[in-house]
């Protein structure tokens, strides 16, 4: 059996919520725009849907629209309110450490003519909020957070970024709450936020399915076009089953987050010092502002591909970073902006726990990465050696 240590790439379907999603999977899978009684039954259910993932992060239900992913909600979150907020400004914040949908995103915006200002980050992977509050021009439509990050699992001091933006601007507030979500409460009225975005995969519910949330009064530009589906905010058919498994996996953290996130970090702590007393490894990301699954590091004369290789032949499934930048020959630019160089940040290793991580999971790579790290590096020095001989 395989030892997943991988919830931050995507976290396995809940049996619960997939008993949740089975009827609507099954049978007639009639249309929620249709008139008919199979219609209205698959309308109720989207409904109720919309309804139940509100009550999970104190939301109103009108105000979240479904989308196909946490990329897609970012990408309509950011595009949609820039392209809303034109006529006011042109400018736009981020941070250099967010998530590559977010990146990406204002790549494509900086080509129609948007100021895109990427804030620098610490060791730690976190903002200064004076760094935040400098770039605030009257210019400024936009401001967009990660709230905590995929690679390293830095917590953002989120709540002092968005009070630093509310005094400073009228910009609008869009948080990536996608990593986050899982972990830490969730109030979006209370957030202060004006946009935040969520995916279902990294709570233990549907790939394929997300969800932007919109303060009421918040102007976006649909990027999606076509029918009246989500309110006009998002055309196309709308998932069901995927709704349904969404709102069912919320309900599911918000009941145990506390419980489940105690648990695992303390799994977490115990893996951490097994890794961490290996010679050459360091903690990345921030010691203690940090999610309560992830491990990173980085391990000193070893390539973190060739770790997670070596893992998985020992039956552990872990990652380098985000799995959204795998088989990219480029260091992760997460770990470029908190100040590693290439040659140390090739090195990185995620381990990422979740709900259902034993004791046993964490014995397993207790006992299976040390030998691993000790033949890689054996092996790079042979080949220096050799390397050296050559040329002398």
């Amino acid at each position: 059996m395989t030892v997943y240590l991988d919830h931050a790439a995507s976290a396995p379907l809940r049996p619960e919520v997939l008993e949740q999603m089975l009827p609507h999977l099954s049978g007639v899978q009639a249309n929620p725009s249709s008139p008919h009684g199979p219609g209205r039954r698959a309308r109720a259910a989207l409904d109720e849907a919309h309804e139940r993932l509100g009550a999970s992060i104190g939301a109103e239900p009108r105000a979240l629209v479904f989308t196909g992913g946490g990329t897609e909600a970012i990408n309509l979150g950011v595009k949609g309110a820039a392209w809303a907020g034109k006529a006011q400004g042109h400018r736009i914040l981020t941070t250099a450490v967010e998530h590559k949908a977010v990146l990406e995103s204002c790549l494509l915006l900086e080509k129609y003519g948007f100021e895109i200002k990427r804030l620098p980050v610490d060791r730690y992977g976190r903002v200064d909020p004076d760094d935040l509050t400098a770039a605030l021009t009257e210019k400024t439509i936009l401001v967009s957070l990660q709230w905590a990050n995929n690679e390293v699992g830095t917590i953002q001091p989120l709540a002092e970024l968005i009070e630093r933006t509310r005094a400073g601007s009228r910009a609008l507030v869009h948080v990536d709450a996608v990593q986050a979500a899982a972990w830490l409460p969730v109030d979006v009225e209370a957030l202060g936020a004006d946009l935040v975005s969520f995916a279902a995969h990294k709570v233990e519910g549907p790939k394929g399915m997300g969800a932007l949330w919109i303060r009421r009064g918040t102007a976006i530009l649909p990027q999606v076009h076509g029918g009246a589906q989500e309110r006009y905010r998002r055309a196309g058919t709308e998932n069901v089953a995927g709704a349904v498994g969404m709102a069912a996996a919320f309900e599911l953290a918000a009941a145990e987050r506390e419980l489940v996130a105690d648990d695992v970090a303390e799994r977490r702590d115990g893996l951490a010092g097994a890794v961490l007393g290996l010679d050459g490894v360091e903690l990345t990301g921030h010691p203690a502002d940090r999610l309560p699954n992830s491990l990173s590091v980085i391990v000193r004369d070893v390539a973190g591909d060739d770790i997670v290789i070596g893992l998985d032949l020992e039956g552990i499934a872990c990652s380098t970073g985000s799995a959204c930048t795998s088989g990219s020959t480029e260091p992760s630019h997460v770990l470029s902006a908190m100040g590693y160089p290439p040659s140390e940040a090739r090195g990185s290793l995620r381990l990422s726990l979740g709900r259902t991580t034993t004791d046993d999971d964490i014995d397993a790579v207790r006992y299976a990465l040390p030998p691993i790290v000790e033949r890689l590096r054996a092996g790079a020095a042979r080949l220096e050696d050799g390397a050296g001989e050559s040329a002398a």
